[in-house]
């Protein structure tokens, strides 16, 4: 892996790694990543989402992504939230299914 890169390269970098690890809990999570508005260029703000179940917004400077994705350590410790939030989705998502009739 490797750091830096323009805020497309790293916003395009930053979907596909929460997407991949999203995925390893259940392949129906998925991630969507808001590039827009006042963030271009400055930050991104991600959600997973679980069938109509969306999770917590997760904030993320442009400049600490680019710094540190080539980091095994940081990129070690992301991939841990980001599969701790997809399996409170599809846990929360399990039990709504429960209480609907």
């Amino acid at each position: 892996m490797f750091s830096g890169g323009t805020y497309e390269e790293v916003g395009r970098w930053l979907w596909n790694f929460l997407t991949a690890h999203a995925k390893r809990v259940d392949p129906r999570v998925e991630a969507e990543l808001d590039t827009e508005g006042e963030r271009e260029g400055k930050s991104y703000a991600a959600r997973l989402r679980f069938s109509r179940q969306l999770g917590p917004l997760i904030e993320f400077q442009f400049r600490d992504v680019a710094d540190n994705r080539g980091s095994l350590a940081w990129c070690a410790a992301l991939a841990e939230r980001v599969k701790g939030l997809a399996r409170e989705l599809v846990a929360a998502r399990g039990v709504a299914d429960v209480r609907t009739p």
